[in-house]
């Protein structure tokens, strides 16, 4: 009992921390994300080739995350699969040092434009919080690597402002258990840390959608339809990823630092042409959800440059993770299917837009980490919306069921496998 009552008090007190410093962390990324829009719109209006403006701040900025990795190498990249090596006993908990590693790191990569999620930092802040926090109290050495995972899944839940997804993403994704303290730890964390978040940020909501009616049955089997080429491309989502890492990382002769700024380079000249096409994608996203207007061959634009920058960026080995942009890419792959189905459907089909956005969140989710309940769950809770959920249960196991026969493996087990060993990490940071 009085072991029950330590986890729960030390998972309060790590939440508590990592709520207020993922507020502090996703202001600063908003602030970032204005500046570069203000940026971007002056060197439109500058003489000779503005253009180069956001392509040499993209750069140094990724250049500056790049040094932070050099100083911190376990910086690098999402964190989530270093999260469940830790705890399946592959790695080493996390240290302090990593905290101010991937906040500063985070913010130079993602503020800059690099096409990152902000949960990646947010999980591994929330894992070295953890573990720092049940080292300080005096937990059992089997405790700690919980208590990191567990207070992950609090900062994933920061990150999306939704607290049960952040607790499931822990439960379903990392330890894919359900053990009594694990439960009992990621629940109080994830409520402190969002309850101290909401007190910073606002108690809202983190996209506004207006209600929406629910869908007609008759269109369940088109959500169906569209889950399975959702899984499809879900699959050639990661296996671009993976492509993009080998080959990026076989030009061995490149020194990182450069192969950062060539690649923040290139974000930078599509952050000049589609601004939207940048950065963790908030922005987009609300637009399509709010009933934004976007011009069809936008909308194609928008999602192939998203679909390749995503992955390029995080080949650049900068602190950022991949969920953030997976939605998106969701968001804007349900829209570009309403405008082909009304194109050829002999009924205005348009009404289904923003349900197929929904879906098409949850369901690019689902193919490409095959966690598909935390993937509805933290839709459901960033958009305050449940009308979609049946055509979205349908579609999100459609997308895994493509996905998995396909043979695309989750994308955080493909990460985990390309890990650098425990003494590469430690040499690299020497």
């Amino acid at each position: 009992m009085r072991g029950s009552v330590h986890i729960c008090v030390t998972a309060i007190v790590a939440g508590v921390f990592i709520g207020f410093i993922g507020a502090a962390f996703r202001w600063c990324l908003q602030a970032a994300d204005r500046l570069r829009i203000d940026l971007v719109d002056w060197a439109h209006r500058l003489p000779g080739p503005g253009w180069l403006v956001p392509i040499a701040a993209t750069a140094l900025g990724a250049t500056l995350a790049a040094l932070i990795v050099r100083w911190e190498p376990l910086a690098a990249g999402s964190g989530i699969q270093h999260v469940e090596a830790v705890y399946g006993g592959d790695a080493k908990p996390p240290s302090i040092r990593l905290l101010p590693a991937k906040f500063i790191g985070g913010l130079l990569s993602i503020g800059s434009g690099m096409v990152l999620g902000r949960e990646g930092p947010m999980v591994h802040m929330g894992a070295a919080i953890g573990s720092e926090t049940a080292r300080r109290t005096r937990l059992p050495a089997s405790e700690i690597a919980m208590m990191q995972t567990a207070l992950g899944g609090a900062g994933l839940a920061v990150a999306f402002n939704a607290p049960i997804g952040g607790a499931l993403f822990t439960l379903e994704e990392v330890t894919k258990s359900f053990r009594v303290k694990t439960v009992m730890a990621s629940l109080f964390a994830a409520a402190s840390a969002v309850t101290c978040l909401r007190l910073v940020l606002g108690n809202n909501a983190d996209f506004d959608v207006e209600p929406l009616p629910d869908p007609a049955l008759a269109w369940i089997p088109l959500f169906v339809v569209f889950g399975l080429l959702t899984g499809v491309l879900g699959a050639a989502y990661n296996g671009l990823t993976l492509w993009f890492l080998d080959h990026v990382a076989a030009f061995r002769r490149i020194p990182s630092l450069a192969k950062a700024a060539i690649i923040g380079g290139l974000i930078g000249l599509v952050m000049f042409v589609y601004p939207l096409g940048v950065g963790g994608g908030d922005d987009l996203t609300q637009q399509i959800l709010g009933g934004g207007h976007l011009a069809a061959t936008a909308v194609v634009g928008i999602l192939a440059v998203r679909f390749v920058a995503g992955p390029l960026s995080y080949s650049a080995a900068v602190p950022g993770g991949l969920f953030a942009p997976l939605l998106a890419v969701g968001a804007l792959w349900g829209l570009f299917f309403v405008n082909v189905f009304d194109a050829v459907w002999p009924e205005d089909v348009r009404q289904l837009a923003i349900p197929m956005a929904l879906v098409g969140m949850a369901a690019f989710f689902g193919a490409t980490v095959r966690a598909p309940v935390t993937g509805m769950v933290v839709v459901t809770e960033m958009t305050a919306t449940t009308a979609t959920l049946v055509p979205m249960m349908a579609a999100t196991v459609a997308a895994v069921l493509a996905a998995n026969l396909i043979g695309s493996k989750p994308i955080y087990d493909s990460l985990r496998e390309r890990m650098p060993d425990e003494k590469s990490i430690e040499q690299r940071g020497q």
